[in-house]
């Protein structure tokens, strides 16, 4: 589904280059569901950006579902991101201004998917997550763990083919974390690639692989 060849990410300043990754080869398959880990400053959301598509490597080769990411333009990486990709953010970034439902329909909006298609997907979500009763709710009016299946409710209405979380249950207590991996579980069986960033251990073995990044290179890939 998605091979990194020799991805190469830095700053230049007038006398040096700064790595932030360096030299990455990364595989995922349709249906893995992997946990990137490492210490702050690592790499890990950058490599996460770059597959998202948020961001671009200076060098090297990205193929996503066989097509060469890395020679396409800024408006045709934003057309597959905004189509294939979902992304939860550790902050949440719910729309403050926005109603739980209109939130979740967002991406249908950026999609142009018609009113009667996005009703009825927004309820589909509204009853799988069990938030019916507060699609008028604005997000200061729910918990962390609340806002975060907002989120996550978000990333997937548009039936993406990969999920990709940067830290997702970071701002959580632990029961809100645990429902929140267990959804992903669940998402994973459901066919759902998943890509996450933590620092968690425990949210680690939810994975099927575990890949360790240090001063911008893996050091490390297994299976749990």
């Amino acid at each position: 589904m998605i091979a990194l060849k020799d991805i190469d990410k830095f700053f230049k300043s007038r006398f040096q280059k700064t790595f932030i990754l360096k030299g990455i080869d990364l595989n995922i398959n349709e249906g893995d569901f992997i946990t990137i880990m490492g210490p702050s400053g690592a790499g890990k959301s950058t490599l996460l950006n770059v597959i998202g598509m948020l961001d671009q490597a200076n060098a090297g080769e990205y193929y996503f579902l066989d097509q060469p990411v890395h020679k396409f333009n800024e408006k045709k990486r934003g057309e597959m991101h905004k189509n294939l990709i979902g992304f939860v953010f550790q902050a949440y970034h719910l729309i403050d201004e926005l109603t739980v439902y209109e939130n979740i329909e967002m991406p249908l909006l950026y999609k142009g998917v018609k009113g009667s298609e996005r009703k009825s997907l927004v309820a589909e979500m509204l009853d799988r997550f069990n938030i019916v009763a507060k699609k008028d709710l604005f997000p200061y009016q729910l918990s962390g763990g609340q806002q975060q299946v907002v989120g996550v409710a978000r990333a997937i209405i548009g039936k993406p083919k990969l999920l990709l979380a940067d830290e997702p249950t970071g701002n959580l207590h632990s029961k809100q974390g645990e429902m929140i991996m267990d959804l992903f579980t669940k998402l994973n069986e459901e066919g759902v690639t998943i890509l996450q960033v933590t620092h968690s251990e425990k949210n680690a073995e939810y994975g099927k692989r575990i890949v360790t990044i240090e001063d911008g290179a893996i050091i490390e890939d297994r299976t749990t």
